[in-house]
């Protein structure tokens, strides 16, 4: 529900959505054709747009955006975008705008069928990561993630673009493949997951065009596809005019625009643009009726919604200042809302209540209530009372003063920063313009318009915003979704929400917010070691109670800090007598502080970046963030408080426990849930250590057994702090000895837990076959070999290797010559923690009777590479990607985080970084070949197969 409030919130409309982009003023580029309509919304509005852009349109009607950037230096983001989805289809062209997509890889004028991928991934680009594209309702998209800014890769990159938008050739056999591809995605994105949110468009609007064609399109439609069809359509919606390329990264904006004009200003439409068809119409008069929609795997859930007209206006600096009010009037019933969810017994798991836009047909508001199974009524009863509320009081200003504080504190952060914002970015200013009309400005502008609108922005002028959008919820579309009919069935729902409506309701108590009480944890620390690791220049310190500091200044984002702190312990407290020790590890943070509650924090943290966050890794407690210089310290004491006086309250257990029962009702939903919650015992002889446990065993841990099992860790474990960004050191290391070094003595290493090192790996052979409760024609079948620890890094890299050319060769034999499947996996996973453990693992999604031929296919293949040399071109599109991986590791901060957290007990892994590449490039086709003659034998791996319930698993003869 969290990330259903960030939806709505999003959906509200916001003024941040430029203060972290950037825009520009169109250049005069060559080749332009006066328009007589405005070809960009920043043309007609009054928000000034970032001139670091250069816009452009060609005398076609193509556009471009070219925005040169540095961070990650080096790289270039390419991305070709079409206002063209599956709104375009018609009737019998359900799926063609998704199946187009496809063909986009399959063939053109100058590049043969895969060519495309094949060369991409000689150039450093992994398939899928790399190199992607996506169908959505009103647009298509295709993504090339560059390595290198060589010009010879850019223009390569816009070859292939120029091939996609007018030269496809769409012979009937590369249609034939890709059918069977589109079909297999088709039939695993065939979830409850799916089928519940198309079924939530057709409730909510019935009349509609956007819930007859959700992108994925409908399979007898696929089926009947011919190429002459398909290609029909891709050249009556591939027009310049519905095209924009865009060109993100460290280029000249100049040599690049030249390029672009170079290859595409020949390219001429082959008919005349017709306007999209609309995703509605949007009924405003619906209201009245009620739904239910079950299935075992959907938690409980009711949704209040009623419609209105579409009333957003262009981008403009008075439109902005509306949605300003609207958002936080927005998010202040939704802190309320959370506040009453983390009572110890709360009548509702969460709430959220929000605006969104039915794309520009039209806009919805929501009261959405997630309650346990059967809790629907008090559930319902208690946020709708909240809602009127809400509208018969309206605010206070301490309300509005918390979310004005939350939201000065994003745009200050956004203007710090502007000068070293990603590339990735950069690109969602792009597409919020081209999609949504936001027109990007920059963020020291819009910095400045809040801190003239904020002294403005009353508690009055909030209600009053966001009653001019959120549509009264009088007579509601009431939809109910759950795993078992709710009692009384829809006349039982609908006389709840006529109860809630009648209920007598009066002002809320105001909530107070008390000082931070943890400021202070002693005398601070002394350094008694201070080292600079000479080959990356990190810093290293111990101070005198054993705490370790490592610090990296970069600035690759201006103004942003990360922060990091492993603690001895994680999994490894977890025994076989004892398992479950550190289960509850992740939902700590919902009990607060020992003198804070979590809705306490809340307030105190408003107007701050931080985290407040806890997991268990294999042999570690982590907590990370991403602050800012001013916030560090206040970040670390949190994360101090944390570890000394964490919050055992009893709504962390409430919380734990709704998780495991939804967990649980749906660990079989999908054949994917399925493996994943089996595989672990299969692997491992059902060691309970990585095996589920019954289910009442999660439900009888309670915060009393957590508290008796991490008191050791958390009062004397080693602890080890990362500091990666913006800040000086003499800054970071004072916040650390007033926080960590303040703190009584830790031991000063982590600990070995030679016991615990021990994983076994099952020396049962024999075929398994796990049920899954999805659809009946969906199979997964995996298989497993045992291979090593990562103790040997030349060896990991090999398999790291051995893992690209298997991929690849499965890709192209199971996906791309058979069409069996859309997404084959192999994963190699050589373990630092389990002693001599490590695995190699392919997983296929098929259909259920093509089971047997993709065994045989996988078997086929793995033997190929066993007994044939692999070839130069297959080894070098396998290590390429790998290569511009580790090279452009550090251009990041995540990237250093990742060696810098553990430099001091781990420095064995700098070492590994700084050699990667070049043992890379000592390794050859023959280093892979004997690797998988060593550990891939096609008849040892333990075969495990989910299949339907009520499918037998096919016979072997």
């Amino acid at each position: 529900m969290q990330r259903l409030r960030l939806l709505l919130l999003f959906a509200i409309g916001a003024w941040l959505l430029s203060a972290c982009a950037a825009t520009t003023v169109p250049g005069a580029a060559p080749g332009h054709a006066a328009q007589p309509h405005p070809a960009w919304a920043f043309e007609a509005s009054d928000i000034p747009v970032d001139r670091a852009f250069r816009f452009g349109r060609l005398a076609n009607g193509m556009r471009y955006v070219i925005r040169p950037n540095a961070n990650p230096a080096g790289t270039v983001l390419v991305r070709f975008e079409f206002a063209v989805g599956s709104l375009d289809e018609g009737a019998d062209e359900r799926g063609y705008a998704h199946f187009t997509e496809h063909m986009a890889f399959n063939g053109s004028t100058h590049l043969a069928e895969g060519e495309m991928v094949r060369l991409m991934e000689r150039h450093g680009l992994a398939f899928g990561s790399d190199n992607n594209a996506s169908t959505a309702f009103r647009t298509t998209t295709y993504m090339l993630d560059l390595p290198r800014n060589d010009r010879a890769l850019v223009d390569l990159s816009l070859m292939m673009m120029r091939e996609i938008a007018s030269e496809l050739t769409f012979s009937p056999e590369a249609v034939g493949r890709a059918r069977g591809v589109v079909l297999a995605e088709l039939r695993e994105r065939n979830t409850w997951a799916l089928r519940n949110r198309i079924d939530k468009a057709r409730f909510l609007h019935p009349a509609a065009l956007h819930p007859r064609r959700f992108p994925i399109g409908d399979a007898e439609v696929l089926q009947a596809a011919t190429a002459e069809r398909l290609k029909a359509f891709w050249a009556r919606e591939y027009l310049p005019e519905k095209a924009t390329l865009i060109v993100i990264g460290d280029v000249d904006p100049a040599t690049v625009e030249a390029d672009i004009v170079a290859r595409f200003a020949s390219w001429r439409p082959a008919a005349r643009a017709e306007p999209q068809p609309g995703a509605g119409p949007v009924d405003a008069a619906d209201g009245g009726r009620t739904g239910i929609h079950l299935h075992q795997a959907l938690s409980e859930r009711i949704t209040a919604s009623h419609h209105g007209p579409w009333i957003r206006g262009p981008d403009t600096i008075a439109e902005r200042k509306e949605r300003l009010l609207r958002r936080i009037g927005y998010a202040i019933v939704n802190r309320r809302l959370t506040r009453i969810a983390r009572q110890p017994d709360p009548p509702f798991r969460d709430a959220g209540f929000g605006t969104g836009e039915v794309f520009r047909a039209g806009r919805t508001t929501n009261l959405i209530v997630d309650t346990v199974d059967g809790a629907w009524r008090k559930g319902l009863i208690a946020a709708a009372g909240e809602y009127r509320r809400a509208r018969a009081f309206g605010f206070s200003q301490a309300e509005v003063d918390e979310q004005v504080a939350a939201i000065r504190a994003d745009v200050e952060n956004a203007a710090a920063s502007a000068r070293t914002r990603s590339h990735a970015a950069l690109l969602r200013t792009v597409f919020d313009l081209l999609r949504d009309d936001v027109v990007p400005s920059t963020p020291r502008s819009v910095l400045a318009r809040f801190r003239a609108f904020a002294p403005r922005i009353t508690a009055g002028r909030v209600f009053a915003a966001m009653q001019r959008e959120a549509v009264p919820l009088d007579d509601p579309l009431l939809r109910f979704e759950g795993r078992k009919q709710p009692q009384g069935g829809e006349p039982a729902i609908r006389e709840a929400w006529d109860e809630a409506m009648r209920l007598p309701v009066e002002p809320g108590a105001p909530a107070t917010t008390p000082t931070f009480a943890y400021t202070s944890f002693g005398t601070p620390g002394t350094i008694v070691s201070d080292r600079r690791e000479p080959a990356l220049g990190i810093r290293e310190l111990r101070f005198a109670n054993g705490v370790m500091l490592n610090l990296k200044r970069t600035r690759i984002e201006r103004g942003r800090v990360w922060v990091r702190v492993n603690l001895d312990g994680g999994g490894m407290l977890a025994t076989r007598d004892n398992p479950l020790a550190v289960n509850m590890v992740r939902v700590l943070p919902v009990g607060g502080l020992g003198r804070h509650t979590r809705d306490e924090l809340q307030s105190i943290l408003a107007g701050h970046t931080i985290n407040v966050g806890i997991s268990s890794r294999p042999e570690t407690f982590v907590s990370s963030a991403r602050t800012t210089p001013r916030d560090l310290e206040l970040q670390l004491q949190v994360y101090a408080a944390m570890i000394t006086d964490p919050g055992y309250r009893r709504e962390g257990e409430i919380q734990y426990r709704l998780n495991i029962n939804h967990f649980f009702a749906q660990r079989n939903a999908t054949p994917s849930s399925a493996l994943a919650n089996a595989i672990g015992g299969i692997l491992s002889d059902d060691d309970p250590r990585f095996t589920l446990q019954p289910q009442q065993d999660y439900r009888d841990l309670t915060f009393e057994k957590l508290r008796r099992d991490l008191a050791d860790r958390f009062a004397h474990g080693a602890i080890e702090i990362a500091i990666v960004g913006d800040v000086r050191e003499s800054e970071a290391i004072a916040a650390v000895a007033r926080t960590f070094g303040a703190l009584p003595a830790r031991e000063p290493a982590f600990g070995a837990y030679e016991a615990q090192r021990a994983r076994p790996f099952t020396s049962d052979r024999s075929p398994r076959v796990l049920r899954h409760t999805g659809p009946a024609d969906q199979a997964l079948l995996r298989l497993t070999w045992p291979t090593r620890d990562d103790g040997d890094p030349v060896e990991t890299l090999g398999l790291r290797l051995l893992q690209r050319v298997v991929l690849i060769k499965l890709t192209e034999s199971l996906r791309g010559s058979l069409g069996k499947t859309y997404t084959p996996e192999a994963a190699s996973s050589p373990s630092r923690f389990w002693r001599g453990f490590g695995t190699f693992g392919i997983a296929v999604a098929v259909d259920v009777r093509e089971v047997r031929a993709t065994r045989a296919a996988i078997a086929q293949a793995l033997t190929q590479l066993r007994e044939a040399p692999v070839s130069d071109d297959l080894f070098r599109r396998a290590r390429e990607p790998l290569i511009e991986s580790h090279t452009n590791a550090l251009k990041t901060n995540l990237g250093w985080l990742g060696l810098v957290d553990r430099a001091q007990s781990e420095p064995d892994e700098i070492d590994r970084h700084r050699r990667a590449v070049s043992r890379l490039r000592a390794l050859g086709p023959q280093d892979v070949e004997a690797l998988a003659r060593r550990y891939l034998d096609p008849a040892t791996p333990v075969d495990v197969l989910v299949l339907p319930q009520g499918v037998e698993p096919p016979s072997e003869g």
